[in-house]
């Protein structure tokens, strides 16, 4: 085989090499299950779509309005038929520009590859919204999408490294202990809850969409997200356990989800990985 030819073959392999590692806007990556192993190629080999749209053509800030979510695969046709996965059918992520607001809902499933919520967001702007589901027979998925809300935009918050990683929220006090944190490799989260007064640990935790608690990951420009599931679900505290590794360096922003009381708790905490 000639020089030629040997570097026209060559070529052609990077080429190709190039396009698969490029996936389509709207795509996220995924960490789930109870290790939080990455999925990222798992949105585009699937085919799968997602179109965020608001009932009314627009939604503006502190105003109630309806959001569908349509599931579709490449030819179109809505997908269907999904997988209970924590409880729900979809899961919804939703957070602005700067990550200063998070919001964690459920859309009720009307058939034919639709969702549907009604919601609020507290003030103009970008934000950003993550359907998080599992297809019928398929593996966990999650598409995204920017939309854009009428009205006067917040305030922006700079995101920051936390230098201390404990918070008092909602009465309680959570503090978060993580092994070295370098990109790529598993890493283990442990929350420990306790009261913010007392500083009595809380052992009798309630299990939330069916686990003692959830966590989401999204880095600072909101393109690698990660849902992660503790490692053991039936856990009722004082510490929750979770696995995951974060694909990039970079900041991070956390937001762990427990229950207690009948009341459901969110506490943010950002890490700088490196």
């Amino acid at each position: 085989m000639n020089r030629r030819i040997m570097l026209t073959i060559a070529s052609t392999l990077v080429a190709a090499a190039l396009l698969a590692s490029c996936g389509k806007s709207g795509e996220s990556r995924h960490a789930s299950g109870h290790g939080g192993h990455d999925e990222p190629n798992a949105a585009r080999e699937s085919g799968l779509q997602a179109s965020f749209d608001f009932a009314a053509g627009r939604a503006a800030a502190n105003e109630e309005t309806e959001l569908t979510i349509r599931i579709t695969d490449r030819q179109g046709t809505p997908v269907d038929k999904y997988e209970v996965n924590h409880e729900k059918l979809l899961h919804l992520i939703v957070v602005d520009h700067d990550l200063a607001y998070f919001d964690h809902i459920h859309p009720d499933y009307r058939g034919d590859g639709e969702f549907a919520v009604t919601t609020a967001f507290p003030s103009g702007g970008q934000y950003k919204v993550f359907a998080d589901f599992i297809p019928e027979g398929g593996k966990n998925l999650t598409l995204s999408e920017w939309v854009t809300v009428e009205g006067e935009e917040a305030a922006h918050v700079e995101l920051k490294k936390d230098e201390r990683l404990v918070r008092s929220t909602d009465g309680k006090e959570i503090e978060l202990a993580l092994d070295e944190v370098k990109p790529g490799k598993d890493v283990k989260l442990s929350f420990t809850i306790r009261d913010d007064k007392t500083k009595e640990a809380i052992d009798d935790l309630e299990p939330y969409l069916g686990a003692v608690g959830h966590v989401v990951i999204l880095s600072s420009d909101a393109e690698q997200y990660l849902h992660v599931h503790p490692i053991d679900e039936k856990a009722t505290g004082p510490v929750a356990e979770f696995s995951t590794s974060f694909p990039h360096a970079g900041l991070y922003k956390i937001w762990a989800q427990f229950k207690h009381e009948g009341k459901v708790i969110t506490v943010p905490f950002v890490v700088n990985v490196k």
